[in-house]
């Protein structure tokens, strides 16, 4: 499995634990407001696993989980392997995903190798691709919730959020269809150097329109947050 980049430590990507982050890279969505772009454009040095293991075997004392995120990881032929091996070694694993490849979700779920994952929820179904910019299969997107929903394990669902791709409409439909989830998290845009198109194309949702978001769908979940 090729890894591109590795956070040492993270104290958010993982809640309540301190988590190692390893980046893969390729993805087959190319979300415009997307922040990895050297993830997706498979850009940097790579990492070997041997160099991530040491790490993990040496910070053992101080590392909780390893949180695999992307570009998209369940493209990587080596994931398995990979999450076997973290997992021999006693860490917690959590993953980032699109939710474009269910039946690696559901084989990872049924052999008990994730704790905890997060997957993106890019828009409305019928403005998937739209945002996504690439065609989707959205019963494949629908069959990751499904999944993820009826599993045992902590998940959240997400959407990142910018005012010219997002209406407050969107944003209300998305959550009525996740209604009943463990939770619901909407993370505002934040502009940078390494946005997929370029900075100053996009702009972060107004602030008062997700506070009346929030009003309205809070109790759709069992926990739910405005990432701002």
């Amino acid at each position: 499995m090729k890894i591109l980049g590795m956070e040492k430590s993270s104290f958010i990507d993982y809640p309540n634990k301190v988590a190692t982050v390893c980046f893969t890279p390729g993805c087959n969505f190319r979300c415009g407001y997307c922040h990895n772009s050297y993830m997706v454009k498979e850009e940097g040095e790579e990492i070997s696993q041997e160099e991530v293991f040491a790490f993990l075997r040496k910070r053992k004392k101080f590392i909780d989980a390893v949180c695999i995120s992307g570009g998209e990881p369940t493209l990587q032929k080596g994931l398995y392997a990979f999450i076997l091996k973290i997992k021999q070694e006693g860490f917690y694993v959590k993953l980032d995903t699109n939710g474009t490849s269910p039946d690696t979700i559901a084989l990872l779920l049924q052999n008990k190798l994730l704790d905890y994952i997060a997957m993106d929820i890019k828009a409305p179904f019928d403005r998937y691709e739209f945002v996504a910019r690439t065609k989707v299969d959205i019963e494949a997107i629908k069959k990751s919730i499904t999944i993820i929903k009826n599993s045992t394990i902590d998940y959240e669902f997400r959407t990142t959020v910018c005012k010219e791709l997002h209406s407050k409409e969107d944003i209300l439909e998305i959550a009525a269809y996740l209604k009943g989830s463990k939770a619901y998290f909407i993370q505002n845009f934040r502009d940078g150097e390494t946005v997929l198109i370029g900075k100053n194309q996009f702009h972060p949702q107004d602030i008062k329109v997700l506070e009346e978001i929030e009003k309205e769908i809070r109790g759709y979940f069992e926990s739910f947050k405005i990432r701002k």
